[in-house]
């Protein structure tokens, strides 16, 4: 039997069919060849920013921000040397596939146009290098404030121009801190007793960190980044018969059901006087009821005692060393190898500080009396100190008005002095806390000492600790 004959359309089915796949394997060429030419070009010009990643809100608030930047091609590791930011600030940096990320170690100053600068960028394997040049700006600067009143308190919102608004009321606020993502209130309940509370950091989405039992909530604290906090607990029916009397508990701010844990260091005195966290780690440095200065981790584990102590002046953040209070005076204790040496002496003198602030330089903030030849006069000067002793100073408070407490912002920026005005006349509370009817947080730029501002209000979320 013969074959049946192929129709026209067969054909030309056939013809169209051998037409396509000539035309596809040529675009398929075409593009491999563009593919391969666009290879050469990028191998050529060296690599290039495809993306950039920065937060710079973030960046003014915590320590450990970055700059992220991915490139065409995977990179050789990019050394410290090769990178200058301006204005200057401390950095680390990591080189991962085709990404640089520039860790900044401290927060960024506010309202600040910052440019960052990678010279010699270069393949992993070799060609030409680039320069990547990425600039910035980081927002002013905003903080919250705590505004007791007759009937209601209040954690207020404000700019450095003293503009806010009210982000959270309640009939009895004794203390909050600010971390992260969150705001942390110690509240009192109807019954006397402690209540700790978490909002976001407008004020919503109000719950409760659960806590050992009915008690009290004393030193609430923030950690320097993330959103842990800590605080020591006592319980209501504390007596003869025994209880947990100053312990130490942390939380996370996190979560739908915070809920506290204790810090528990095996032989020593569980009631805790005086403690801090320790910037960029998980520890914690405490002075037992006994006197025993303690490092230990923040469940209580690994602890190194430290010799005895008075009381902890506090610890920069970025920083590692700490001003601590010892029998036979100031010290500074550097946490990473328990070295010590005493705390520099100003010159001039300034009659004995009250209150030592640390900076992240290694210069301290300090309250002492004003002298006239060797004479106290009344009146309070607040002075930079640096590493070398050198005072300079940024305000002086007159003898009518009581400096409260010191602290500066997170990049070390600002200076805010709490102060109470006409201090003989102006009555303090009946809180836990308690604080003078009227107060003041004056704002001081550190470099140069003019005044910011002078808000209304106490407690301003800068300070990680409460006052002393």
């Amino acid at each position: 039997m013969s074959a049946e004959p192929v129709s026209r359309r067969a054909r030309a089915h056939r013809r169209r069919s051998r037409s396509f796949v000539a035309g596809v394997l040529a675009v398929v060429g075409v593009l491999a060849v563009f593919g391969v030419a666009g290879a050469a070009v990028t191998v050529i010009q060296g690599p290039r920013v495809t993306s950039v990643q920065v937060d710079p809100e973030a960046a003014t608030t915590t320590s450990g921000s970055r700059m992220i930047v991915t490139t065409t091609q995977s990179l050789a590791e990019v050394d410290p040397s090769q990178i200058t930011i301006t204005p200057a600030t401390p950095f680390a940096v990591d080189t991962s596939g085709r990404s640089v990320g520039v860790r900044f170690t401290l927060p960024l100053y506010d309202d600040t146009e910052y440019t960052v600068t990678i010279d010699d960028v270069e393949g992993i394997g070799g060609g030409p290098t680039a320069s990547v040049t990425e600039t910035f700006r980081t927002p002013p600067l905003q903080t919250y404030l705590l505004q007791r009143g007759d009937d209601e308190d209040v954690i207020a919102r404000t700019d450095l121009e003293g503009t806010g608004s009210a982000v959270f009321r309640h009939p009895h606020i004794e203390d909050f801190r600010a971390t992260t993502t969150h705001l942390v209130i110690s509240v009192q309940g109807e019954d006397g007793t402690s209540d700790l509370l978490v909002t976001d950091l407008d004020g919503e989405n109000l719950r409760e960190i659960a806590l050992p039992d009915v008690g009290y909530v004393s030193n609430l604290q923030s950690a320097d980044r993330g959103d842990l906090i800590g605080f020591t607990f006592s319980d209501r029916d504390l007596g003869a018969d025994g209880g947990r009397e100053s312990r130490l508990y942390t939380a996370s701010a996190r979560g739908t059901d915070p809920v506290a844990a204790p810090v528990e260091v095996t032989g020593a005195d569980p009631r805790v006087a005086a403690w801090r966290f320790v910037p960029d780690t998980d520890s914690i440095l405490m002075i037992s009821f006994d006197g025993t200065l303690l490092l230990t981790g923040s469940g209580g584990d690994g602890a190194t005692a430290l010799g005895s102590a008075l009381d902890i002046e506090g610890i920069a953040r970025g920083s590692s060393v700490a001003v601590v209070e010892r029998v036979e005076g100031l010290v500074e204790i550097d946490l990473t190898d328990a070295s010590e040496s005493p705390l520099v002496e100003p010159d001039p003198d300034l009659g004995g500080a009250t209150t030592v602030t640390p900076l992240p330089d290694g210069s301290t903030i300090r309250t002492g009396a004003v002298l006239e030849d060797g004479a106290p006069t009344g009146r309070t000067a607040v002075s930079l100190v640096g590493v070398d002793g050198g005072a300079t100073e940024l305000a002086e408070i007159a003898a009518t008005d009581a400096v409260l407490q010191t602290c500066v912002s997170p990049s070390a920026r600002y200076l805010a002095v709490m102060v109470a005005p006409d201090a003989v006349d102006n009555r303090y509370d009946t809180y836990g806390l308690p604080l003078p009817e009227r107060v003041e947080t004056r704002v001081i730029e550190i470099a140069g000492g003019a005044e910011a501002v002078a808000l209304i209000g106490s407690s301003v979320a800068w300070c990680q600790t409460p006052r002393a």
